[in-house]
Protein backbone atom coordinates (compact mmCIF):
# COMPACT_ATOMS: atom_id res chain seq x y z
CA UNK A 1 0.00 0.00 0.00
CA UNK A 2 1.47 3.64 -0.98
CA UNK A 3 1.32 6.27 2.01
CA UNK A 4 -1.80 8.28 2.20
CA UNK A 5 -2.60 11.98 2.71
CA UNK A 6 -3.29 11.08 6.48
CA UNK A 7 0.78 9.44 5.99
CA UNK A 8 2.30 13.14 4.39
CA UNK A 9 0.19 15.51 6.96
CA UNK A 10 1.42 13.30 10.08
CA UNK A 11 5.17 12.94 8.48
CA UNK A 12 4.82 16.97 7.93
CA UNK A 13 3.13 17.60 11.37
CA UNK A 14 0.42 19.21 10.03
CA UNK A 15 -3.21 18.51 9.48
CA UNK A 16 -4.87 16.74 6.81
CA UNK A 17 -6.37 20.31 5.70
CA UNK A 18 -2.84 21.73 5.28
CA UNK A 19 -1.77 19.06 2.87
CA UNK A 20 -4.52 19.08 0.79
CA UNK A 21 -4.73 23.26 0.67
CA UNK A 22 -1.03 22.56 -1.14
CA UNK A 23 -2.04 20.10 -3.50
CA UNK A 24 -5.05 21.99 -4.89
CA UNK A 25 -2.58 24.71 -5.05
CA UNK A 26 -4.17 27.44 -3.13
CA UNK A 27 -3.16 30.78 -2.74
CA UNK A 28 -1.51 32.17 0.72
CA UNK A 29 -0.27 29.28 1.57
CA UNK A 30 3.18 29.80 3.82
CA UNK A 31 6.49 28.60 2.38
CA UNK A 32 7.12 27.07 5.51
CA UNK A 33 3.92 24.99 4.90
CA UNK A 34 4.96 24.23 1.51
CA UNK A 35 8.01 23.30 2.58
CA UNK A 36 7.13 20.99 5.24
CA UNK A 37 4.65 18.93 2.54
CA UNK A 38 6.31 18.72 -0.37
CA UNK A 39 9.64 17.34 1.64
CA UNK A 40 7.34 14.92 3.41
CA UNK A 41 5.67 14.63 -0.06
CA UNK A 42 9.25 13.25 -1.50
CA UNK A 43 10.20 10.93 1.51
CA UNK A 44 7.00 9.14 1.56
CA UNK A 45 7.21 9.16 -2.48
CA UNK A 46 2.79 10.16 -2.22
CA UNK A 47 1.03 10.56 -5.11
CA UNK A 48 -2.76 11.67 -4.92
CA UNK A 49 -5.54 10.15 -5.80
CA UNK A 50 -6.37 11.63 -9.40
CA UNK A 51 -10.16 9.92 -8.77
CA UNK A 52 -10.27 11.26 -5.08
CA UNK A 53 -9.30 14.68 -6.03
CA UNK A 54 -11.22 14.67 -8.92
CA UNK A 55 -14.53 13.58 -7.69
CA UNK A 56 -14.04 16.72 -4.83
CA UNK A 57 -12.78 19.51 -7.10
CA UNK A 58 -15.80 18.31 -9.67
CA UNK A 59 -13.25 18.27 -12.53
CA UNK A 60 -11.52 15.58 -14.39
CA UNK A 61 -9.38 17.57 -16.44
CA UNK A 62 -10.33 14.72 -19.07
CA UNK A 63 -11.96 15.27 -22.56
CA UNK A 64 -13.20 11.70 -24.23
CA UNK A 65 -13.27 11.56 -27.98
CA UNK A 66 -15.73 9.62 -30.10
CA UNK A 67 -13.71 8.76 -33.45
CA UNK A 68 -15.68 6.94 -35.93
CA UNK A 69 -12.32 5.31 -37.32
CA UNK A 70 -8.89 5.65 -36.66
CA UNK A 71 -7.73 3.74 -39.79
CA UNK A 72 -8.73 7.07 -42.03
CA UNK A 73 -5.88 9.60 -42.32
CA UNK A 74 -8.53 12.41 -42.28
CA UNK A 75 -9.44 10.82 -38.23
CA UNK A 76 -6.39 10.06 -37.16
CA UNK A 77 -4.70 13.68 -38.07
CA UNK A 78 -7.87 15.40 -36.67
CA UNK A 79 -7.16 13.41 -33.57
CA UNK A 80 -3.43 13.99 -33.05
CA UNK A 81 -4.18 18.07 -33.60
CA UNK A 82 -6.70 17.49 -30.78
CA UNK A 83 -4.26 15.99 -28.52
CA UNK A 84 -1.60 18.19 -28.94
CA UNK A 85 -4.30 21.14 -28.22
CA UNK A 86 -5.95 19.27 -25.39
CA UNK A 87 -2.28 18.54 -23.79
CA UNK A 88 -1.53 21.88 -24.01
CA UNK A 89 -4.72 23.18 -22.28
CA UNK A 90 -3.89 20.56 -19.60
CA UNK A 91 -6.19 17.67 -20.59
CA UNK A 92 -6.35 14.54 -20.97
CA UNK A 93 -8.10 12.75 -23.41
CA UNK A 94 -10.41 9.50 -23.61
CA UNK A 95 -10.72 7.85 -27.35
CA UNK A 96 -13.51 5.38 -28.20
CA UNK A 97 -12.44 4.05 -31.40
CA UNK A 98 -15.95 3.22 -32.45
CA UNK A 99 -15.42 1.67 -35.81
CA UNK A 100 -18.47 3.38 -37.38
CA UNK A 101 -21.02 1.41 -34.81
CA UNK A 102 -23.60 3.20 -33.17
CA UNK A 103 -23.66 0.64 -30.43
CA UNK A 104 -20.20 0.83 -29.46
CA UNK A 105 -20.42 4.72 -29.98
CA UNK A 106 -23.31 4.50 -26.87
CA UNK A 107 -21.24 2.08 -24.98
CA UNK A 108 -18.26 4.72 -25.09
CA UNK A 109 -20.20 8.02 -24.03
CA UNK A 110 -21.45 5.72 -21.40
CA UNK A 111 -18.17 5.25 -19.96
CA UNK A 112 -17.53 8.85 -20.23
CA UNK A 113 -20.30 9.37 -18.39
CA UNK A 114 -19.05 6.96 -15.85
CA UNK A 115 -15.79 8.58 -15.65
CA UNK A 116 -16.78 11.84 -15.40
CA UNK A 117 -15.31 13.83 -18.36
CA UNK A 118 -15.33 16.86 -17.97
CA UNK A 119 -16.62 17.10 -21.99
CA UNK A 120 -17.16 15.28 -24.71
CA UNK A 121 -16.34 16.16 -28.73
CA UNK A 122 -17.68 14.26 -31.47
CA UNK A 123 -16.69 12.90 -34.73
CA UNK A 124 -19.40 10.67 -36.01
CA UNK A 125 -22.51 11.55 -37.36
CA UNK A 126 -25.11 8.37 -37.35
CA UNK A 127 -27.07 8.65 -34.32
CA UNK A 128 -29.92 6.32 -32.99
CA UNK A 129 -32.75 7.45 -30.34
CA UNK A 130 -30.37 6.15 -27.51
CA UNK A 131 -27.82 8.03 -28.57
CA UNK A 132 -29.71 11.41 -29.35
CA UNK A 133 -31.39 10.56 -25.12
CA UNK A 134 -28.04 10.61 -23.90
CA UNK A 135 -27.15 14.21 -25.47
CA UNK A 136 -29.55 15.61 -24.58
CA UNK A 137 -29.76 14.46 -20.86
CA UNK A 138 -26.09 14.66 -20.69
CA UNK A 139 -24.06 16.65 -17.91
CA UNK A 140 -21.59 17.45 -19.36
CA UNK A 141 -20.58 19.90 -22.62
CA UNK A 142 -20.89 18.34 -26.16
CA UNK A 143 -19.22 19.59 -29.43
CA UNK A 144 -18.96 17.98 -32.69
CA UNK A 145 -15.94 18.41 -34.64
CA UNK A 146 -15.79 18.26 -38.09
CA UNK A 147 -19.58 17.05 -38.57
CA UNK A 148 -23.06 18.62 -37.89
CA UNK A 149 -24.87 18.01 -34.70
CA UNK A 150 -28.07 17.03 -34.79
CA UNK A 151 -29.32 19.97 -33.85
CA UNK A 152 -28.56 23.79 -33.73
CA UNK A 153 -28.45 23.35 -30.01
CA UNK A 154 -25.16 21.59 -30.19
CA UNK A 155 -21.48 23.44 -31.58
CA UNK A 156 -20.28 22.38 -34.48
CA UNK A 157 -16.74 23.40 -35.72
CA UNK A 158 -16.35 22.11 -39.16
CA UNK A 159 -16.33 23.59 -43.38
CA UNK A 160 -19.27 23.66 -45.26
CA UNK A 161 -18.63 20.25 -47.04
CA UNK A 162 -21.85 21.18 -49.58
CA UNK A 163 -19.87 24.48 -50.94
CA UNK A 164 -16.49 22.68 -50.71
CA UNK A 165 -17.95 19.94 -53.01
CA UNK A 166 -19.50 22.31 -55.37
CA UNK A 167 -16.04 24.45 -55.66
CA UNK A 168 -14.31 21.21 -56.48
CA UNK A 169 -17.11 20.40 -59.26
CA UNK A 170 -16.87 23.64 -60.58
CA UNK A 171 -13.12 23.45 -60.88
CA UNK A 172 -13.01 20.49 -62.94
CA UNK A 173 -15.55 21.67 -65.24
CA UNK A 174 -14.17 24.73 -65.68
CA UNK A 175 -11.14 22.77 -66.39
CA UNK A 176 -12.89 21.22 -69.46
CA UNK A 177 -14.63 17.86 -67.93
CA UNK A 178 -17.73 16.92 -68.47
CA UNK A 179 -17.32 13.32 -67.53
CA UNK A 180 -17.12 13.54 -64.00
CA UNK A 181 -17.83 10.54 -61.69
CA UNK A 182 -18.57 11.13 -58.23
CA UNK A 183 -17.70 8.05 -55.67
CA UNK A 184 -19.05 9.41 -52.07
CA UNK A 185 -19.81 8.27 -48.62
CA UNK A 186 -22.94 7.13 -46.65
CA UNK A 187 -25.90 9.10 -47.56
CA UNK A 188 -27.07 8.95 -44.09
CA UNK A 189 -23.88 11.04 -43.28
CA UNK A 190 -25.70 14.46 -43.81
CA UNK A 191 -22.41 15.95 -43.38
CA UNK A 192 -19.39 13.95 -45.15
CA UNK A 193 -21.80 12.03 -47.09
CA UNK A 194 -25.12 14.04 -48.39
CA UNK A 195 -23.68 17.40 -48.25
CA UNK A 196 -20.89 16.35 -50.46
CA UNK A 197 -22.77 14.57 -52.95
CA UNK A 198 -25.46 17.40 -53.10
CA UNK A 199 -22.27 20.09 -53.96
CA UNK A 200 -21.50 17.93 -56.85
CA UNK A 201 -25.04 17.57 -58.28
CA UNK A 202 -25.81 21.14 -57.69
CA UNK A 203 -22.44 22.20 -59.43
CA UNK A 204 -23.36 19.58 -62.22
CA UNK A 205 -26.98 21.21 -62.42
CA UNK A 206 -25.46 24.44 -62.50
CA UNK A 207 -23.34 24.08 -65.58
CA UNK A 208 -26.11 21.72 -67.71
CA UNK A 209 -24.70 18.65 -67.25
CA UNK A 210 -26.04 15.41 -66.50
CA UNK A 211 -24.30 12.92 -63.98
CA UNK A 212 -24.27 9.53 -65.50
CA UNK A 213 -25.64 7.11 -63.39
CA UNK A 214 -22.45 4.40 -63.91
CA UNK A 215 -19.84 6.65 -62.39
CA UNK A 216 -21.80 7.94 -59.81
CA UNK A 217 -21.46 5.71 -56.55
CA UNK A 218 -21.28 4.92 -52.69
CA UNK A 219 -18.90 3.49 -50.46
CA UNK A 220 -17.60 4.00 -46.90
CA UNK A 221 -14.83 6.10 -47.35
CA UNK A 222 -12.14 3.63 -47.05
CA UNK A 223 -9.58 2.95 -49.52
CA UNK A 224 -10.71 -0.59 -50.65
CA UNK A 225 -14.15 1.19 -51.31
CA UNK A 226 -12.43 3.02 -53.60
CA UNK A 227 -10.86 0.57 -55.34
CA UNK A 228 -13.86 -1.64 -55.36
CA UNK A 229 -15.92 1.46 -56.94
CA UNK A 230 -13.24 2.34 -59.64
CA UNK A 231 -13.07 -1.37 -60.26
CA UNK A 232 -17.06 -1.55 -61.09
CA UNK A 233 -16.64 2.20 -63.30
CA UNK A 234 -13.63 0.56 -65.39
CA UNK A 235 -15.83 -2.45 -66.60
CA UNK A 236 -18.27 0.05 -68.54
CA UNK A 237 -17.79 0.65 -71.96
CA UNK A 238 -17.14 4.10 -71.68
CA UNK A 239 -15.19 6.03 -68.61
CA UNK A 240 -15.31 9.26 -66.81
CA UNK A 241 -12.12 11.83 -67.61
CA UNK A 242 -12.06 12.25 -64.11
CA UNK A 243 -13.17 10.42 -60.51
CA UNK A 244 -13.86 12.85 -57.62
CA UNK A 245 -14.27 11.07 -54.34
CA UNK A 246 -15.17 12.04 -50.62
CA UNK A 247 -12.29 11.13 -49.23
CA UNK A 248 -8.43 11.17 -49.70
CA UNK A 249 -8.45 7.23 -48.59
CA UNK A 250 -11.45 6.44 -51.21
CA UNK A 251 -9.28 8.71 -53.99
CA UNK A 252 -6.29 7.07 -53.09
CA UNK A 253 -7.48 3.23 -53.97
CA UNK A 254 -9.07 4.37 -57.12
CA UNK A 255 -5.80 5.50 -58.20
CA UNK A 256 -4.20 2.17 -57.14
CA UNK A 257 -6.76 0.72 -59.06
CA UNK A 258 -6.30 2.86 -62.29
CA UNK A 259 -2.92 2.11 -62.26
CA UNK A 260 -2.98 -1.69 -61.79
CA UNK A 261 -5.57 -1.48 -65.04
CA UNK A 262 -2.60 -0.12 -67.03
CA UNK A 263 -3.98 3.95 -67.31
CA UNK A 264 -1.55 6.63 -66.75
CA UNK A 265 -3.05 9.45 -63.95
CA UNK A 266 -3.54 11.82 -64.65
CA UNK A 267 -3.03 11.17 -68.71
CA UNK A 268 -5.47 8.88 -69.62
CA UNK A 269 -7.92 10.26 -66.72
CA UNK A 270 -7.64 12.44 -63.60
CA UNK A 271 -8.61 11.63 -60.04
CA UNK A 272 -9.32 14.08 -57.05
CA UNK A 273 -9.62 13.25 -53.01
CA UNK A 274 -11.22 15.23 -50.09
CA UNK A 275 -9.94 16.02 -46.98
CA UNK A 276 -6.24 17.17 -47.36
CA UNK A 277 -4.97 14.13 -45.18
CA UNK A 278 -1.25 13.40 -45.12
CA UNK A 279 -1.76 10.41 -47.84
CA UNK A 280 -2.23 13.09 -50.40
CA UNK A 281 1.34 13.91 -50.07
CA UNK A 282 3.01 10.86 -50.23
CA UNK A 283 1.12 8.69 -53.43
CA UNK A 284 2.74 9.06 -56.46
CA UNK A 285 1.40 11.10 -58.15
CA UNK A 286 0.75 13.17 -55.45
CA UNK A 287 -3.40 13.92 -55.24
CA UNK A 288 -5.24 17.03 -55.45
CA UNK A 289 -7.81 17.42 -53.16
CA UNK A 290 -10.08 20.08 -51.50
CA UNK A 291 -8.31 20.24 -48.34
CA UNK A 292 -9.75 20.81 -44.98
CA UNK A 293 -7.51 22.46 -42.26
CA UNK A 294 -7.42 19.87 -40.17
CA UNK A 295 -4.70 21.21 -37.31
CA UNK A 296 -7.16 24.48 -37.07
CA UNK A 297 -10.73 21.70 -36.70
CA UNK A 298 -8.39 19.91 -33.73
CA UNK A 299 -7.27 23.56 -32.29
CA UNK A 300 -10.87 24.95 -32.38
CA UNK A 301 -12.56 22.29 -31.04
CA UNK A 302 -10.18 21.85 -27.96
CA UNK A 303 -10.57 25.39 -27.87
CA UNK A 304 -14.35 25.59 -27.75
CA UNK A 305 -14.69 22.55 -26.01
CA UNK A 306 -12.50 24.40 -22.86
CA UNK A 307 -15.08 27.86 -22.89
CA UNK A 308 -17.70 25.71 -22.38
CA UNK A 309 -16.03 23.35 -19.94
CA UNK A 310 -14.76 26.46 -17.84
CA UNK A 311 -17.94 28.57 -18.64
CA UNK A 312 -21.47 26.47 -18.15
CA UNK A 313 -23.15 30.02 -19.51
CA UNK A 314 -21.41 30.08 -22.64
CA UNK A 315 -23.34 30.60 -25.63
CA UNK A 316 -23.39 30.74 -29.73
CA UNK A 317 -25.02 31.82 -32.11
CA UNK A 318 -23.78 29.74 -34.96
CA UNK A 319 -21.56 26.70 -36.01
CA UNK A 320 -17.82 27.87 -36.55
CA UNK A 321 -17.28 27.33 -40.08
CA UNK A 322 -13.52 26.67 -41.43
CA UNK A 323 -12.43 27.62 -44.83
CA UNK A 324 -11.76 25.08 -47.19
CA UNK A 325 -9.07 25.40 -49.84
CA UNK A 326 -8.05 23.60 -53.22
CA UNK A 327 -4.76 22.16 -53.33
CA UNK A 328 -3.46 21.48 -56.92
CA UNK A 329 -0.92 18.65 -57.56
CA UNK A 330 -0.32 16.04 -60.01
CA UNK A 331 -3.30 13.68 -60.10
CA UNK A 332 -5.35 16.07 -62.15
CA UNK A 333 -5.41 17.82 -65.36
CA UNK A 334 -7.43 19.97 -67.27
CA UNK A 335 -9.40 18.25 -70.00
CA UNK A 336 -8.16 20.67 -72.84
CA UNK A 337 -5.09 18.94 -72.47
CA UNK A 338 -5.75 15.67 -73.79
CA UNK A 339 -7.01 16.93 -77.21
Amino acid sequence: MGASIKDVARRAGVSVTSVSRVLNGEKYVSQELLDKVNRAIEELNYTPSHIARSLKMQKTNTIGIIVPDLTSQFCSTILSSIEETASAQGYNLLVGNIAESMEKELRYLRVFQNMRVDGIIVMHQKFNQDILEFFEHASMPILFSSVKGPSSSYLSVLIDDYQAAFDATEHLISSGHEKIAFIGGDLADITSGFSRYNGYAEAMKKHGIEPDPRFVKFGDYKLPSGRRLMKEMLGEDEWPTVVFAASDDMAVGALNCALDHGLKVPEDMSIMGFDGSLITEVVRPAMTSMQQPVEELGKKSVEYMHHMIVNPEFTFDSDIILQHRLVERESCRPRLAHA
